[in-house]
């Protein structure tokens, strides 16, 4: 006969379960649990989850709050932990109010006896279970996207045969590109739930896919795999106004319930605890990067005019005005050279780099010959940005005419290039080294056998949109008919399921095109031509455009120089950290000691 617990017994066997119980509970908070079995008969208490971006700290395991605010003092440096499923959250606060604040997120709840399977399944792309350190790598330049907190691929790798800890992603067949994921906890395995519950995690999709539904998938997929190991529920948290989240969670059946989360005061963390500076949500995402950045550091941040982007930073008695990643460090005449393509061009082809061929679209006969020279030109404006008046692969005079036409609507002066074919490549430099390389690519639609082509434009361009706050989006106009009409398609064909159709030649980020990190694989020769075009213009942040064969060949070609880079464009690689190590040196020299500070006191 089984006695109930916390009757009196010999005194011998009470202090045994005390003792077992007191030694589950350090064990716990020194170290998350994860046996990848069942826990036993006794429920674990204490229960601390590590999952490489943070602790999981399952309020409800916990004995008292206290205890709660102890285990998330333990936070270390660059993370953020998670208090969840704390029952009475207003009392834990009392306790830490300076430490801890309550997450504005809700939690909602699949009930998974009730939940049923989709027949529809993912066209394009397929989930399966995370299987390789190269998975890790895309799953953390997903996170990067998103302004997750990265987890060090090596942990993937050691949880790849957890059973309370499970990480799903997406694939794309075409590609093999990992394009989503999700990770899943089983809280029976992990200790023993008596409720036997479950819960989803860091949910997050490639902004720059082009296949809907991957978030859906996914979390169907989490739900799925825990019905069938006899999970009772799945919960989730997420933000209060994330409203395309909520709107998937409800459409799944999920219902909101009356479970909170706790969280530490960090600075990953600060804007949601934190007044927010005035005009912040006004600025883009390329300013934001930088003043997240900077506040990170310690560094002082003035919004002088959100709309445009300029924001002054303060530290050390030093005071820099900067507009996204132009600041005053940049010279005017620098400015100067790269906002004229002509003498950009002039410039780095005297410091010695590869330029493609050019003259002015000032005389019809002069554009006839270099037309018939050279078989297919670029068209661009001599002045301008973001790759509006650029028309690319144009082959026939009449179509360069209306190009010209169209280019002078952005400046007087028109430029015709050679045309390289290859990959755009955009390389970022900082002080004169590179900092991060992606390929820029145009953007394409998939047919779905029955949507014509401008449906399957506009349908990818609300996508682009929200994936990047607006900054992105694929227009129909001349160039996007040009470019459809080469293939010989109009905006009413109707592409086959699966198809992939070019609609623009041209892969600026601002008219649809996506960008895929390379700086592990660029080329050394184009690394240090870069380099060297950022020394001849004398510029201190700069994008410097190639085209090349592939990033890791040594062909290129140069085509222009930007003066005010997207530093939010390149994840993962850290542009807005080596933009404030060239503003403000000392304030790297500030975060690093206060983060082997961190360390040494955990």
């Amino acid at each position: 006969m089984t006695k109930a617990v916390g009757t009196r017994n010999s005194g011998r066997s009470e202090g045994a379960l005390d003792h077992r119980l007191r030694r589950l509970r350090v064990h716990s908070m020194k170290a998350p649990i994860d046996n990848g079995g069942d826990a036993g008969d006794l429920a674990r208490k204490s229960v601390v989850l590590d999952c490489g971006w943070g602790r999981l700290i399952f309020a409800q395991t916990f004995t008292s709050n206290q205890e709660i605010v102890d285990a998330l003092r333990q936070e270390r440096q660059d993370q953020r932990d998670i208090a969840f499923y704390v029952r009475d959250p207003h009392v834990l606060l009392t306790l830490a109010p300076e430490e801890t604040f309550l997450d504005p997120s809700h939690t909602y709840r699949l009930d998974l006896s009730t939940y049923r399977v989709s027949r529809r399944q993912p066209k394009g792309f397929f989930v399966r279970r995370l299987a390789s350190e190269a998975d890790a790598k895309a799953v953390n330049a997903i996170y990067a996207s998103r302004g997750m907190v990265p987890v060090s691929p090596d942990f993937f790798w050691a949880k790849r045969d957890s059973r309370s800890l499970t990480y799903f992603v997406a694939e794309e067949e075409a590609t093999g590109e990992i394009i989503g994921t999700v990770t899943g906890v089983d809280h029976h395995r992990l200790f023993n739930d008596p409720e036997r519950g479950s819960s989803l995690w860091c949910l997050a999709v490639d902004p720059q896919s082009r296949h809907p539904g991957i978030g859906e998938v996914l979390v169907r997929r989490v739900s799925e795999y825990f019905q069938a190991r006899g999970a009772a529920h799945v919960d989730l948290s997420v933000l209060h106004d994330n409203e395309q989240a909520i709107g998937l969670y409800e459409k799944l059946g999920f219902r909101r319930i009356p479970v909170f989360a706790v969280k530490r005061k960090n600075p990953i963390n600060e804007k949601l605890f934190a007044t927010p500076l005035e005009e912040y949500d006004a600025l883009n995402p390329y300013a934001r990067i930088i003043v997240d950045e900077a506040r990170r550091r310690g560094v002082h941040a003035e919004i002088t005019d959100a709309a445009g982007g300029f924001f002054r930073l303060t530290y050390g008695g030093r005071s820099i005005h900067c507009r996204e990643s132009l600041s005053e460090m940049t010279s005017g005449v620098a400015v100067s050279i790269c906002d004229d393509k002509a003498v950009t061009r002039r410039i780095v082809s005297a410091a010695g780099l590869e330029v493609p061929e050019q003259i002015t679209a000032d005389d019809e006969n002069a554009i006839a010959e270099f037309l018939d020279s050279h078989k297919t030109v670029v068209v661009k404006p001599a002045r301008g940005e973001q790759g509006r008046g650029v028309s690319v692969g144009l082959t026939r005079t009449e179509d360069v005419k209306q190009a010209v036409a169209e280019a002078r609507e952005i400046s007087e002066r028109v430029l015709i290039e050679d045309c390289f074919d290859g990959q755009d490549l955009r390389l970022v430099v900082i002080d004169h080294k590179l900092v991060a390389a992606a390929v820029r690519r145009p953007p394409c639609v998939l047919g779905d056998g029955q949507s014509n082509l401008k449906a399957l434009i506009e349908l990818q361009s609300r996508r682009r949109a929200a994936a990047t706050a607006g900054e992105s989006t694929i227009p129909i106009d001349d160039e996007t008919q040009r470019c459809l009409a080469a293939s010989g398609k109009t905006l009413e064909t109707i592409p086959a399921a699966g198809e992939e159709v070019l609609v623009r030649k041209t892969a600026n980020l601002h008219t649809g095109g996506s960008i895929h990190d390379v700086t592990d694989i660029v080329h050394p020769k184009l690394v240090e031509a870069a380099c060297r075009a950022s020394q001849a213009i004398d510029i201190p942040v700069t994008g410097i455009d190639f085209m090349v064969k592939s990033p890791s060949q040594p062909d290129y070609v140069f085509i222009e120089a930007n003066e005010r880079p997207g530093l939010a464009n390149h994840e993962p690689q850290p542009t807005a950290e080596r933009f404030l190590d060239l503003l403000f040196p000392l304030s790297r020299a500030r975060r690093t000691q206060e983060a082997s500070n961190r360390t040494a006191i955990a």
